[in-house]
Order: structure tokens, then sequence, then C-alpha cells
């Protein structure tokens, strides 16, 4: 993980349990003996969430509606982390204007304009185009005062666009930031959810010492997640592409674009594309937790 990253050592459950005495509950003991949690139980991963926020970002009331995105939080804060090296390195933070960012596709969890706020004092625009994500975000912004004067949280009512309506004539983005859907349809998205329950029951499995089998009325992630959140058409490639275009519009209001990329080899086609709208610089900034590598990548004009 990134050196800032305050995860980065792991879950101290006893410092979170602190914080959040409710987590005890889901404490479990991993085949090392370890504290760790059933990730395969969505409120045991949805208090772990809450004792994090409540621990290290100075958020004293989390809560997200019934079956939407539940983030990892320590790869969430990896991105932020990279993003504010990107922005010291290209002298993209103005001494005379705060930063701020749009977060594209906030969701319900607002867990982008958290940490950035709390660990950078960063100012957010958060849009979605999902009426109950947004609620849920006005919500959590309403019951934490840190949270009141550095963000911005706005609907966007039309869905083929990301930028337009969103950004003000007026505003200045320091940059803009994204984790868009990667599945191209609803099948996939169900696929991908099976193969994420199925390992996550083998270590479970393991670690009970039997086996266990998956039931069918059990097709969820453990972090959730709406339609909107987990697909689209064109899947990722065609989203990033979509932005891409309609980023040209706002070259002169905006010093970076980024977006993660969760396939490698979605990569080509994306850098394609913005060789064919004329970005003056790309750059692919890689990312590792434990063994899992991601990405994003940033461009502008």
């Amino acid at each position: 993980m990134h050196s800032r990253n305050l995860h980065s050592d792991g879950y101290n459950f006893k410092q979170l349990v602190s914080s959040l005495p409710s987590l005890s509950k889901y404490i479990i003991a991993n085949p090392n003996g370890r504290q760790t949690i059933d990730f395969s139980n969505p409120e045991a991963v949805i208090c772990l969430n809450t004792a994090l926020l409540k621990e290290y970002y100075n958020i004293a009331w989390w809560k997200i509606p019934s079956g939407y995105l539940c983030p990892p939080i320590p790869g969430r804060a990896d991105y932020i982390h990279h993003l504010a090296d990107l922005i010291n390195e290209s002298n993209a933070i103005s001494k005379q204007s705060p930063t701020l960012a749009l977060d594209i596709g906030t969701g319900a969890n607002l867990i982008y304009p958290i940490i950035g706020s709390q660990q950078y004092d960063w100012q957010f625009i958060a849009s979605d185009v999902d009426k109950i994500a947004i609620k849920s975000a006005q919500q959590i912004q309403a019951a934490n005062p840190r949270l009141k004067n550095n963000l911005a949280i706005r609907h966007q009512v039309n869905p083929t666009h990301l930028f337009e309506g969103i950004i003000k004539p007026e505003e200045q983005i320091t940059f803009t930031m994204c984790n868009p859907p990667f599945h191209t349809d609803a099948k996939a998205a169900l696929a991908g959810t099976q193969k994420k329950n199925l390992n996550l029951h083998r270590h479970k499995s393991k670690r009970q010492g039997k086996a266990q089998k998956l039931s069918s009325n059990k097709d969820h992630l453990n972090f959730s997640g709406k339609a909107n959140e987990l697909w689209c058409v064109g899947g990722e490639v065609g989203f990033i592409q979509r932005m891409i275009i309609e980023s040209v519009k706002y070259q002169k209001q905006v010093i970076w674009f980024t977006t993660l990329v969760s396939k490698k080899h979605s990569l080509p086609p994306i850098y394609k594309t913005l060789t064919q709208v004329n970005a003056a610089e790309v750059k692919t900034i890689n990312m590792s937790q434990g063994s899992k590598i991601s990405r994003f990548i940033a461009w502008r004009y």
C-alpha cells in the first residue's frame, strides 16, 4: 500500500473495537490465530467500515442503504494518496485557491470525499445518478459536521453525461476521480459476484475445516452494489471512453481527469481514445494492496 495509507499495517481490532464496541461480535480468528472478520458477511463488512471511518476519519455516523456498494476502505484510501502525489508532483495545487475534486459516481457511501477531505482538507463535489445514493450521501454529510463546508452533493439527472450538469461554468476543478462500473451487463456482473462468493466461501470453509455449499439465493457481493454501480453498456472501456470524449469540453476547467481501470486489457482502447482527443499528457499509476494490483489512468490537455 501507499506509504501514507493509514491501513498499511492491517486492522488493529483492539483499537477499532474501542471505537465501535459492536464490532466485537463479528471478530473471528483466521487459521494463523490472528483476528479478522468474515468478509462474506455483509453486516460484518459494514460494521468494520463504520469502525474504520470513526477511528481514522472522524466520521461519527455512517450508514448505507441495503444492497448498495460497501467499499473496502484501504484500497479506496490508496487512490486518494496516489492522487495527492499526482497533483503535488505536477504542481496542480494552487496556493491561492483550495483543491477542488469531483467524485463521479460517489455512491451511497461517500467514501472518497470522506477520506480526501479528512486526510488532505480537499473540497469535493460528489455526483451520482441514483437518487437513493444521493439521499444517503446527504444523510452522511448532515450527520457529520466535519463534512458540512467542504462537500457539495449533486444529482446527475442525465445518466448519459458525466461532467455536464455537474460542473458549473465558474468552477475550476483540480482533478476528477471515478470508480466506474466494469461489467458489460447484468449477466457478467452476476458471474463476477458468484466467482467472488465462491472464493470467499472457500476461504471460510478452510477456516472452519469443513466444506460449505453456495445456495443460489446467496448471490450477493460482500461489498454489495446496485446495477449502475456494477455494470453499464460497453463495460468500463465504454464508460471511460465516453468520459474521455466529454472531458474535451471541460479541459479549461479541469487540470487532471482520472479514473480507476480494473482490467489491464482495457488500457489499449483507452489509450487509443486519449490519442484521438489529443490529450497532452497521460499517466498510468499502478497501485497494490497485498496480492491485488490495481491502477488508475490520468490525463490532461
